[in-house]
Formats: C-alpha cells, sequence, structure tokens
C-alpha cells in the first residue's frame, strides 16, 4: 500500500522542472556533486548486491547514465516529474548505446509508480528543494516500500554554499527563508534548510538500518578548479529562483535583481571564496 496518499497536488519545485536553463545547470551540477564525492557512491557503500538501481527525481539523467555505463551489469531506472529531462536523458542513453539505462516521467510526490520489493538500491539528491517537511516521512517508507529485503536507501542533500560574497549570502539568506515559508525546510528560523543534520533520523525512523553518513565539499574560490563550473551554476540558479523569492514575498524584482548583478561581480573578483557543503547518508532496508 502507498505511504504518499497524502501528498500535495501540485508541483511544489522552487524552480520551474521544465526549463532548459534548469537542466543545464543540473547536468552541471550533477558532475560537481560526483566529483566532490569522489565517486559515484559513498565509498562505504557495498555494492556486491545491487542488481536493479533506481534514482529519484534524476533530472538531464546525468547519474544515471554515469551509473549505467560504469556498472553495466546493473539496470538503472531514473524518474523525473519533467518531460524535458526525461526526454533529453531518454536521447543521451540511446545516443551512449546505454540499454541498461532507463527513465520514466513520474512525480516523487506520489506513489512510485513501481511495485513492492523492486529495487536494491533507491538513490535521491537534493530532493528538498520540492519535497515539503511534513512530506519527508512517508517519502522514507515510500522508498522502504520499493526497496528488497537488505537493500540500500541513499540521500544526498546540501545546506546550500557558504562564501565571502555579501550578495551571494543575502541570496541565499533570502532563499532559506522562502524555502520555510512553502514548508520546504527544517529550520526552525529560516537562516537555513536544515535537512543535512535530519538525513541520519529520518531514515532511522522510516526503519533502515546500519545508517551511515559521509560529508563531502567543494572549493570553488576564486583559482580552484571549481570555480568556473560552479559560477556558472550559481550565475543560472540565482536567475532562476528570482520568481520563488517574489512570491515568497521575502524581496522585490528590483533588489533581486541588484543582488544578482552585485554576486556575479563578487564571485568573479580574485578575493572570493567559496565552499559547497553537502551530506549523504545511508541505510538498509531490514533484512
Amino acid at each position: 500500500m502507498s505511504t504518499l496518499d497524502n501528498s500535495p497536488d501540485e508541483n511544489t519545485y522552487f524552480i520551474d522542472a521544465e526549463n532548459a536553463a534548469e537542466m543545464a545547470r543540473l547536468t552541471t551540477q550533477d558532475r560537481l556533486t560526483t566529483k566532490g564525492m569522489g565517486g559515484l557512491f559513498p565509498a562505504q557503500s557495498d555494492l556486491s548486491g545491487v542488481r536493479d538501481v533506481l534514482d529519484i527525481a534524476c533530472g538531464p539523467g546525468g547519474w544515471v547514465l554515469d551509473v549505467a555505463q560504469a556498472y553495466p551489469d546493473k539496470q538503472v531506472m531514473g524518474v523525473d516529474i519533467s518531460r524535458l529531462m526525461v526526454e533529453y536523458a531518454k536521447a543521451q542513453a540511446r545516443e551512449k548505446s546505454l540499454s541498461n539505462a532507463h527513465f520514466q516521467v513520474m512525480d516523487a510526490l506520489k506513489p512510485l509508480g513501481f511495485p513492492d520489493n523492486s529495487f536494491d538500491m533507491v538513490n535521491a539528491r537534493f530532493i528538498s528543494g520540492f519535497l515539503p517537511r511534513a512530506i519527508w516521512p512517508g517519502f522514507i517508507k515510500e522508498t522502504m516500500r520499493i526497496t528488497r529485503s537488505g537493500g540500500i536507501i541513499c540521500l544526498t542533500e546540501s545546506e546550500w554554499n557558504l562564501t565571502n560574497s555579501q550578495a551571494s549570502e543575502k541570496i541565499m539568506g533570502l532563499l532559506a527563508r522562502a524555502l520555510q515559508t512553502a514548508g520546504l525546510s527544517f529550520s526552525p528560523d529560516g537562516r537555513h534548510v536544515g535537512i543535512t543534520p535530519m538525513l541520519g533520523r529520518l531514515l532511522r525512523d522510516g526503519g533502515c538500518t546500519n545508517v551511515q553518513s559521509k560529508a563531502h565539499m567543494v572549493d570553488f574560490s576564486w583559482g580552484m578548479e571549481g570555480h568556473t563550473s560552479n559560477y556558472q551554476n550559481s550565475m543560472v540558479f540565482f536567475k532562476l529562483i528570482q520568481p520563488f523569492l517574489i512570491n515568497a514575498h521575502v524581496t522585490t524584482k528590483e533588489e533581486v535583481e541588484q543582488l544578482y548583478q552585485q554576486a556575479l561581480m563578487e564571485m568573479q573578483s580574485e578575493d572570493f571564496t567559496g565552499i559547497f557543503f553537502f551530506l549523504s547518508a545511508w541505510g538498509n532496508k531490514p533484512s
């Protein structure tokens, strides 16, 4: 039986999921994340019994495609609410001749369209941007439903970037407040997202055993390898979140545009420093 029957009817993602610029941004973010993790999976993950893998909210499919290519013996499924993302991912799988990479349009806020015990591993990266706080427990139970006995559930989330750019910090502060207002935050005061300290608890409360976690980071300061990619990612991200911030009444169109221009200028300064912190947590469905 599904555990997400009371999920919201509307799309809760704070960026338009059918936006081509967001698709390109997610492709860049995906590469940064995998590199920052040092690989496709947390180092401690035991993949010996993993045959069928699901990636929830797969976006343009970068992680699914990489796993399918690196592990041709595994069947890898990606689901996303965006038809644009899914069609792009399917095209990439055909171009790369990856017959073990599959994609479906699916809303992660709704009951997942898979039978019980379908996958040996369920992966989800950065889903807090659309998953309301109240839905998380049901979402974990739904992933447990479709995971086989002994299988792995792995979550990766971030508290966003930390920089010495005044404008960037102001924008991220506005976003944290807007997310709290929208119910997309665990923070009690709206100063941050609050998801990373919750990951282990959510997995344990959902019934997972052997829960572990590992922190990662990408240094995107001026002159560092990650600077150009993260600058490009931020340039698109800061623009795409503007409607969400304005509609949440935490800023005005004029203020956020001025902050946007200032942030881009500050990120191009030789004095700029920035760190992207994120955390992976995973556990097993009891045998």
